[in-house]
């Protein structure tokens, strides 16, 4: 199976793309990102099932190599439709933003500057670990359980029972 390298180029730009925006305060930047970034994973799904075949209907004069493998235009077409609801959902956030405020653009609230202005030292998290942190005694400090045969002196491998 070879790649083809047109795909590869343009996927590689989709993603890129799609990130970019997905990474901006605009909520209609953000489906635009969505939407480059499940159409980059198309390409990536339709670069999976190899070289164009035959269609993948059963005839016993073709052999198998022949066929094309349905598997990945089924995840395409999966794909599409998780997209598709996705979109709807982000547009429907989108139209009561601006139903509400009129702007497409989400903004700080209070807690969010509160929580970035804060020192990123916290005194639980930063403190220095001992190097010893088990909560277990170690064998030679614990206590000789009742009923244990180290305490009576016996041993329970074979050589000694013999």
């Amino acid at each position: 199976m070879s790649v083809n390298i047109t795909f590869m180029i343009i996927m590689g730009a989709l993603y890129a793309c799609g990130i970019y925006l997905l990474l901006e305060r605009s909520l209609t930047r953000v489906v635009l990102g969505l939407t480059m970034l499940t159409n980059a994973t198309n390409i990536l799904l339709l670069s999976t099932g190899g070289f164009q075949g035959l269609a993948p209907l059963f005839n016993a004069e073709i052999a198998a190599e022949d066929y094309n493998d349905p598997l990945p235009q089924a995840f395409i077409l999966t794909s599409i439709v998780i997209s598709f609801s996705v979109t709807a959902f982000m547009l429907g956030i989108i139209y009561r933003s601006w139903v509400l405020s009129r702007q497409d653009e989400v903004q700080d609230d209070i807690e969010d500057r509160r929580v970035a202005s804060q020192s990123s030292f916290d005194a639980e998290d930063d403190a220095d670990v001992p190097e010893d942190t088990t909560e277990f005694t170690p064998p030679e400090e614990a206590e000789e359980a009742p009923g244990s045969l180290r305490a009576t002196g016996q041993s329970t491998s074979p050589e000694a029972k013999e």
